[in-house]
């Protein structure tokens, strides 16, 4: 009891130095301006009044609404201006009294120029966020908190690690290994403790992350696919050049990481089967223990294998829905980099989930006969 105390308490150490490191890490990177620096900001602001509507005849919407705003934060802060919105997508938004929104603001020689950038969603998520976590803490419990304390671990490695150590010229591959390592590492112990189960799911997490990154590398040369066959290439090229990011592993990268949490999934589920099947009959061998294992994990190969497939699919419904209404023929479907990419990232990450399952099976049975012994 003391011991596992002990580990607790290093446990928070380690955390606590791995905090300090990232604070003096992300204050050490120099980032090279990419965007022009006008002195502009963008500020929360409220509606007050419509000063010119962009309403038809006809009921229907067009053109851009002139409107009366009170900036709510920055250096302006409860001073009314005159805001241009404009009837788009992607900007602008489509103003009442009293509408939250965000107004990108310049000043030049005393005079404020406004436009309205977009709806202000800042209160919506917190919203969202909290009516998430208070739902994992009411019908998870204790596991749920410490849920809820591993996604926020892992927001935190993903933005100021694992990109951070790209832009400084870290290679993309060994970014995401160091990245998925510390996560598993921080939930399996949060969710598992000091146990042999945590000990084995690490492993397995690992090795199955590790394979699903290799295999996507080996098979993206074999498809003649890399990191610059993606829709935002000139804009990575951009950056590229500016920073010893290495844009070319970006993909790969990212492929490894998306895998993470469907690999963690199975390797904690076999990794705990295989525990309780020790616990209720020792007097099994390894061999046993191996097969009940492998059993569990193939009732979980087939929905954790379509939860990566479908995820990628999912992420690019918009790509999928244009090509389809375009008709594409489809030998120049299944030979485009679209195509290519999607089954690259797809089919890796479940090579991960299918490495994880013996992987996991052999090593919890292994530790266990041999701490027996």
């Amino acid at each position: 009891m003391k011991r596992t105390q002990s580990y607790y308490v290093i446990f928070g150490i380690m955390t606590a130095l791995f905090f300090i490191f990232l604070v003096v890490l992300n204050k050490s990177v120099e980032k090279t301006p990419l965007l022009a620096n006008d002195g502009s900001s963008f500020e929360k602001a409220v509606v007050t009044s419509i000063i010119q509507d962009n309403i038809g005849e006809d009921g229907e919407r067009s053109g851009e609404q002139i409107v009366e705003v009170k900036i709510s934060s920055g250096s302006h802060k409860g001073e009314t201006v005159e805001a241009t919105s404009l009837d788009g997508y992607l900007y602008g938004a489509t103003c009442k009294i009293g509408t939250k929104i965000i107004v990108n603001i310049s000043e030049y020689e005393g005079t404020i120029t406004a436009n309205v950038y977009n709806y202000d969603r800042t209160g919506v998520i917190i919203a969202f966020v909290a009516l998430f976590i208070i739902l994992l803490a009411i019908i998870g419990g204790k596991k749920g908190i410490y849920a809820a304390a591993s996604l926020i671990f892992d927001g935190i490695c993903i933005i100021y690690l694992y990109l951070p150590l790209m832009y400084i010229g870290v290679q993309p591959f060994v970014a995401a290994i160091l990245c998925c390592v510390l996560i598993s590492v921080f939930t399996l112990i949060l969710i598992g403790g000091f146990t042999v189960k945590t000990f084995s799911a690490l492993i397995g997490t690992t090795a199955g992350c590790v394979c699903a990154g290799i295999i996507a590398f080996v098979f993206g040369y074999l498809m003649n696919i890399n990191g610059y066959n993606v829709e935002e290439v000139e804009t990575l090229i951009l950056v590229e050049q500016n920073s010893k990011l290495q844009a070319g592993g970006i993909l790969f990268s990212g492929i490894l990481i998306a895998s993470l949490g469907a690999v963690m999934d199975v390797a904690m589920s076999i990794a705990s089967a295989i525990s309780e099947i020790h616990h209720h009959s020792p007097q099994l061998s390894m061999k046993e223990l191996i097969k009940s294992g492998i059993h569990v994990g193939r009732d979980m190969m087939g929905t954790d294998v379509n939860t990566l497939i479908l995820a990628f699919v999912g992420g690019s419904a918009t790509l999928m829905v244009i090509y389809y209404a375009y008709d594409m023929p489809q030998r120049q479907l299944t030979n485009s980099y679209f195509f290519g990419m999607e089954i690259l990232q797809g089919l890796a990450g479940t090579f991960g989930v299918l490495i994880a399952v013996p992987a996991v099976s052999f090593v919890t049975a292994w530790l266990y006969k041999y701490k027996k012994k």
